[in-house]
Order: structure tokens, then C-alpha cells, then sequence
């Protein structure tokens, strides 16, 4: 009986877990929950539609003018950052990762990204840094710790590092 009840209770926290964790599992990819604004700016809802189209100058249009209206919002900041680096321009990338950064230190998204980017740029220490933060705030793994871990290992096999 008492084997049946622990079973039963164990069960039961893994059900209680796993639905408050996945809210945020499902919006970490490139939103964090804690900067989302109450009512979404149209730029930014503009800006997630171009880069879902894969519009990177209409996706880098929109998010503009989103940060513009709202400077301090993370997420428009790295979905701004990320359609920068799709169109090549790594500087500007790196300048509202790390705002999105700087705004929401625990971003999974913008981990990732930067993350990536820095690949690009020929950077594996760096890349690997924000690997290891993603690790520390992923707890039981997450989709962009697995992304990015990925990356690094395709980069190292590509490029011949250990």
C-alpha cells in the first residue's frame, strides 16, 4: 500500500511540474515571459511576421520601430538582434544581444542567439560561455541548451577544435 501511495504521489509531482514548466517552455525559444509587454506593440507583432516569412529587412523595419517604442522590451530587442544576423550585419547583432542581455539576463533566447553568433564571428569561447549559462538556468535541459550545444559541436567538428 505504502509502495502504491509514493508511486501514486510521485506521479502526481511530475504532472504538477510538468505543467507549470511548460508555459515556459513553450515561449523561452525566443521570448522570455518576463519581458513580454501586456499588450503587444503592432511593430513587434509585424516584426515576428516578417521573420516567420523570413523577411529579414522587413523583420529588421518593424523591430526597429518596436524598439523604438519600447526600448526596454527583451524580446523585441533579440528577435531585432536576430534578424541582423540573418542579414549578415553582426555588429549590430551583438549591440541588442547584449540589450536583451542587459534587460533580462536569464533570456534563453537571446543566450542562444548570441550564442550562435558568436560562432559566426569565429568565436567558440564565447559561444561556449553562453552554452554554460544555458546549462545553469536550463535545469532539466532546454530546447535552446540543446540548440546551441549542437552548434558548437558542428562547429568543432567543421573547424577541428576539441
Amino acid at each position: 500500500m505504502l509502495k502504491l501511495l509514493n508511486a501514486t504521489l510521485s506521479a502526481a509531482c511530475l504532472i504538477a511540474l510538468a505543467g507549470l514548466w511548460s508555459p515556459l517552455a513553450l515561449s523561452a525559444g525566443s521570448e522570455s515571459p518576463t519581458s513580454a509587454s501586456a499588450v503587444e506593440n503592432p511593430s513587434y507583432a509585424a516584426g515576428k511576421q516578417a521573420i516567420a516569412a523570413s523577411d529579414w529587412k522587413g523583420a529588421v523595419e518593424a523591430l526597429g520601430k518596436a524598439v523604438a517604442k519600447e526600448p526596454g522590451n527583451a524580446n523585441a530587442q533579440n528577435l531585432l538582434a536576430y534578424a541582423y544576423r540573418k542579414l549578415g550585419n553582426l555588429d549590430l547583432a551583438f549591440q541588442h544581444y547584449n540589450e536583451a542581455l542587459r534587460l533580462d539576463p536569464q533570456h534563453l533566447g537571446a543566450h542562444e542567439y548570441i550564442g550562435e553568433a558568436y560562432l559566426m564571428a569565429g568565436n567558440l569561447g564565447k559561444a561556449e560561455e553562453h552554452l554554460a549559462v544555458l546549462d545553469r538556468l536550463c535545469t532539466f535541459g532546454c530546447a535552446e541548451y540543446r540548440t546551441l550545444k549542437k552548434a558548437v559541436a558542428e562547429y568543432k567538428q567543421k573547424s577541428g577544435s576539441k
